[in-house]
């Protein structure tokens, strides 16, 4: 299985963006698909995950901001980033899950300015 993350960039406080995962392999519907964040110097923290039934959970710090979801039929899920604050700078990294697979897509970067 390969994951490849997309969207990051630069955007101003206040701002949005879309982040996209792409997975390669079969049977994504039942993967748990989470996304992480590792900020500079920082720990890397889940940020969000759906399971394969739709439940979503969320970090404290991005609940009512950000939204997780998933499309089976494109194999891809997202993670929709909105009311950006300069803290959510991180590199953002996708995970696939399933069983005792744990699958990572290469990080993107995601820097929110004051």
């Amino acid at each position: 299985v390969q994951l490849q993350a997309s969207g990051g960039g630069l955007v101003r406080a206040g701002g949005t963006l879309r982040l996209s995962c792409a997975h390669s392999g079969s049977r994504f519907s039942s993967y748990v698909m989470s996304w992480y964040r590792q900020a500079p110097k920082k720990q890397r923290e889940l940020v969000a995950l759906i399971i394969s039934g739709g439940r979503t959970n969320y970090a404290d710090s991005v609940k009512g901001r950000f939204t997780i979801s998933r499309d089976n039929a494109k194999n891809t899920a997202y993670l929709q980033m909105n009311s950006l604050k300069p803290e959510d700078t991180a590199v953002y990294y996708c995970n696939a899950g399933w069983g005792e697979y744990s699958y990572w897509g290469q990080g993107t970067q995601v820097t929110v300015s004051s």
